[in-house]
């Protein structure tokens, strides 16, 4: 723990019921789409993990690795991307599916059809006060898709990315791989998705909470994996 330190303005210690848990971020290259991630996780994790540890991965990471990242000059919007794309709420954690260029990927990996139900039934029920049916409709994979922003890290802020495919079988394939338990987690600044576990008795609630202030941070930290470890008080 002491070569491992907390990113700036986040905090290494947390209170997950009745618990403490060191979550301590590790920094890595600049992931790229011909790595691997299993030579990723043993050339940077390996030198620091302890028995009981859990390893968390940013979903970035992952669909990159997967060739699920694509330059946005490379992506050419629909009239349906254009016109959908005007009524998505932006906020500034992440652009979401809130550019031309996301919205297409949205509609290619959903299909038309589903897409159009998800966004009329959101234009329903959002007056009412009922957020978050377009992505209940839509997966909740759509809601991973992400694009560029000024505080992401080159080049891939001229990128956007789909969800990574088949989390779940991607957390169970690392740990056969590394031995330790994986979750596969899209977290920002005002919020968590839990996309996949190598174990089914890490609850979604516990992985949600120990990363409730999501220690990878959100700008150009570099630090898409994460070594969880419960400690003594």
């Amino acid at each position: 723990m002491e070569t491992l330190q907390p990113n700036k303005n986040k905090n290494l210690i947390i209170d997950v019921d009745g618990a403490r848990y060191a979550r301590m971020p590790v920094k890595t290259h600049v992931v790229l789409a011909k790595d691997e991630l299993k030579t990723i996780l043993s050339q940077y994790l390996k030198p620091h993990l302890a028995a009981g540890d859990m390893i968390f991965i940013s979903e970035k990471i992952v669909a990159i690795t997967q060739g699920r990242s694509f330059p946005i000059k490379d992506i050419k919007p629909s009239a349906l991307a254009k016109i959908l794309v005007k009524f998505v709420h932006k906020t500034p954690s992440g652009i979401g599916i809130g550019s031309p260029w996301t919205m297409e990927l949205a509609i290619r990996e959903a299909g038309v059809a589903k897409i159009i139900l998800a966004a009329l039934i959101a234009a329903i029920t959002k007056p009412l006060g009922i957020k978050g049916m377009f992505y209940k409709i839509a997966g909740k994979e759509i809601a991973a898709i992400d694009g560029p922003c000024d505080y992401t890290l080159p080049p891939y802020n001229e990128y956007a990315k789909l969800g990574p495919k088949n989390p779940g079988a991607v957390a169970e394939f690392l740990k056969g791989k590394i031995g330790y338990d994986v979750v596969i987690i899209d977290a920002n600044d005002l919020g968590v998705s839990v996309l996949g576990k190598s174990n089914k008795n890490i609850s979604d609630d516990f992985a949600k909470k120990v990363f409730r202030d999501n220690p990878l941070g959100q700008t150009n930290e570099q630090t898409p994996l994460c070594i969880v470890r419960k400690i003594d008080k």
